[in-house]
């Protein structure tokens, strides 16, 4: 793996994400939620086994073109159909999840967030934790992710895919995850008029008998969803990706990365008091 004609290095990565969640450590810890700040039912005690799971989704700062992985021929299957979101941002720019995310000064790895962005070499897409039970045996829904600048003509962000939080004997979470670029070669299907310019309307095809318009016949009709054409109009192709699935240790942070993409996480335990 390379970035610019020189050998990608993990290891000097993980090193300075190490240095500054060290310093993370040593100047403050995250506050720890008071009982009522817990998601629970009043007077339900905090069951075993109860997280609060964070996950920091970060962007290298560098330019596509001197990503040397050359993967934009690897095949990737289509996304997984879940209806759980821990975190998508719509094309206007709003977000949307399904979880019920936890106060942002909550969370250990929010300061370590904060220092990423401030070193000039990470742009963080994602910053969110919740609570949850993780008993043994859990198995766990898939979690949508979509992130980064909206691209044009494709429907999709540049970061998108799922993850998943299992428990056997530990905690497993597996981080499945896209990052995605404009094919060179793209070419949008879907031609527009120039500005001021007027189309045709001898071109126009004439309604069917009785008025009806076929483009506005069904909710389902692909004539009614010209984002799904435009999307199948501008190819992607893949930049890098990450598939891998980490043990987890209580309190521990981890990080799993490609060359442009990195996902810090940490699980803390939140023991039951009386």
């Amino acid at each position: 793996m390379q970035i610019d004609g020189t050998r990608w290095n993990r290891y000097a990565t993980r090193a300075f994400l190490a240095a500054l969640l060290l310093t993370v450590s040593t100047t403050g810890t995250a506050q720890q939620p008071e009982r009522a700040s817990l998601p629970l039912e009043p007077g339900k005690p905090i069951p075993e086994d109860y997280y609060r799971a964070e996950f920091v989704i970060l962007e290298r700062i560098v330019e596509p073109e001197a990503v040397n992985e050359k993967m934009s021929g690897r095949s990737v299957e289509p996304p997984v159909e879940t209806d759980q979101v821990l975190w998508s941002v719509l094309q206007d720019g709003s977000t949307e999840t399904t979880l019920n995310l936890a106060p942002r000064n909550e969370l250990y790895l929010a300061n370590a967030a904060k220092r990423l962005e401030r070193s000039g070499r990470y742009r963080v897409l994602v910053s969110a934790g919740w609570y949850e039970a993780f008993p043994p045996d859990y198995e766990g829904t898939p979690l949508r992710i979509e992130a980064g600048d909206w691209i044009e003509g494709a429907g999709t962000r540049e970061v998108e895919g799922h993850i998943t939080i299992d428990r056997q004997r530990y905690l497993h979470v597996g981080v499945h995850l896209n990052h995605w670029q404009t094919a060179e070669d793209a070419r949008p299907a879907l031609d527009e008029p120039a500005a001021g310019e007027i189309p045709d309307a001898s071109t126009e095809e004439a309604p069917p008998p009785g008025g009806e318009n076929p483009a506005t016949t069904s909710a389902g009709d692909p004539a009614v969803q010209p984002q799904a054409l435009r999307a199948e109009s501008v190819p992607l192709e893949l930049l890098t990706w990450i598939r891998e699935t980490r043990r987890m240790r209580s309190e521990e942070v981890h990080f799993l990365d490609s060359p442009t993409i990195g996902v810090l996480v940490f699980f803390k335990k939140i023991e039951a008091t009386e």
